[in-house]
């Protein structure tokens, strides 16, 4: 015993040390990881403890932070003032801000305005993820606003695991290693850009299909992108993990509830909207009242045991008309299905799929179409065929569904609703927003290619 301890005593001893220590040097690691990044636009004096933005510094992986390519930027310099608002950056276009962070939620400060002339910005994230609505700034105004986003990417914590991406989601804004923050409107100016770590924001998940996701690209959009900028900063972040295409069976096979429920903390949400494509033949079928309650049932079960809270959407209507001018379902059964297993599941319910039979009657079948992805051949650069997509919105028929949804939150006793924005007035699907007063900026990115699903 003595010659094994004289000859392995040192092993022993290391093993004992990384036993005790090893923990404590992880954890005082993380704690020094980084929190915060600041930046500050222009040419001017840079205020102290931020990086310096230039109008002309695109973006590289070796920097971690930049302008993606392709704008003309402008440099705004005034005389005098605080160093953090006395220059910027402005274009007559939309133009798009990176910086590498590591998958998670964050604060972010933008710094609007202009100490010699007006403003008028839109800021969305990611995939045009709509974060903050047109802000004006009047003559020599700055405006400080905060919004909270989330940024992930496809591994799936320390498993080996990744999410199966499909080949069109490798140019998606929104499963890379950074966050993207896209300024656009009339009269876009922004001084500077704080981004602070928050560890202690409730995360909604929404798991979902086409009528769901972060829409990567112009003409197309769903309520899922929408619906961030009706929660409070700092309160929520929205974790829109909905992909065009998915079913209940695919969605778990690609390992996307899997990447969900590795991120999920107790008392956070998981939204589920599936049906469009559940409904169709082939390996990813389910039968309404049997294997898509049953799979359902699953998810719910999955989220429940990570402490998270499930939450059932009822799906859409496509947009089909009878002769009278009254929806068509569709459907089939599914949406029944869901209201069953919310009962029988005691789980909250948001009854999309009614509300929105209400929203498109009240549109009527002309009306409608400039909710949906209804455009005349030549609107969009190398578009050569009329779009007549009668399941994927507009960004227009996006926004009004996503306020349907949260009138259906509200109309619930979960927790989260108290996170919602101050002042949201009550949402009526039979007096729904005219298209004539919706506002939405065109990004960049457009496409020709319809999303998967129908």
């Amino acid at each position: 015993m003595k010659r094994v301890l004289k000859r392995y005593g040192p092993i022993f001893k290391a093993l004992i040390f990384l036993w005790y220590f090893l923990p404590q040097i992880t954890l005082a690691q993380e704690g020094n990881q980084k929190t915060e990044w600041k930046f500050d636009f222009g040419t001017g004096e840079v205020q102290a403890g931020y990086e310096a933005v230039q109008p002309w510094d695109i973006y590289a992986a070796e920097k971690g932070f930049g302008f993606l390519g392709g704008t003309d930027l402008i440099g705004i310099e005034n005389l005098e003032g605080d160093p953090l608002v006395i220059d910027g950056v402005s274009s007559l276009d939309p133009f798009y801000f990176s910086v590498d962070l590591p998958e998670g939620n964050y604060d972010v400060t933008v710094y609007l305005g202009d100490l010699q002339g007006k403003s008028a910005t839109t800021i969305r994230a990611e995939c045009r993820r709509l974060m903050l609505e047109e802000t004006e700034t009047a003559y020599g105004e700055i405006k400080a606003l905060t919004f909270t986003v989330n940024i992930r990417q496809p591994e799936i914590g320390n498993t080996g695991e990744r999410v199966k991406l499909k080949e069109r989601e490798l140019d998606y804004l929104h499963w890379d290693d950074k966050l993207t923050i896209e300024f656009n409107g009339e009269n876009p100016r922004v001084t500077g850009l704080d981004i602070q770590l928050n560890t202690r924001s409730v995360t909604v998940f929404l798991a979902g299909n086409s009528t769901v996701v972060d829409q990567a690209y112009e003409p197309w959009a769903a309520w899922g992108q929408m619906f961030p900028v009706f929660f409070q900063a700092g309160k929520v972040a929205i974790a829109n993990h909905a992909e065009s295409g998915e079913s209940l069976l695919s969605f778990q096979r690609e390992n996307r509830l899997d990447k969900i429920l590795d991120l999920m903390r107790p008392g956070d949400y998981l939204f589920v909207e599936f049906g469009h494509n559940d409904q169709k033949p082939g390996g990813n079928h389910l039968d309404a009242f049997t294997t898509y309650k049953e799979t359902l049932k699953s998810y719910i079960a999955s989220a429940r045991q990570k402490g998270g809270i499930p939450v059932l959407v009822t799906s859409m209507h496509r947009r089909s008309f009878d002769q009278n001018g009254k929806i068509v379902n569709t459907l089939g059964d599914y949406p029944e299905a869901v209201r069953q297993v919310a009962h029988e599941e005691n789980v909250a319910l948001i009854d999309l799929n009614a509300m929105s039979k209400v929203l498109y009657e009240s549109w009527g079948p002309e009306y409608s179409k400039k909710a949906f992805v209804h455009f005349a051949k030549g609107t969009f650069e190398g578009q050569e065929e009329d779009f007549a997509d009668n399941t994927h919105c507009s960004t227009y028929g996006a926004y009004e569904l996503a306020k349907a949804v949260v009138e259906g939150l509200k109309n619930t006793d979960l927790e989260v609703i108290k996170f919602l924005k101050p002042g949201i007035v009550p949402y009526d699907p039979e007096i729904p927003g005219r298209f004539e007063d919706f506002y939405w900026p065109l990004s960049k990115r457009t496409s020709n290619v319809k999303p998967d699903g129908n």
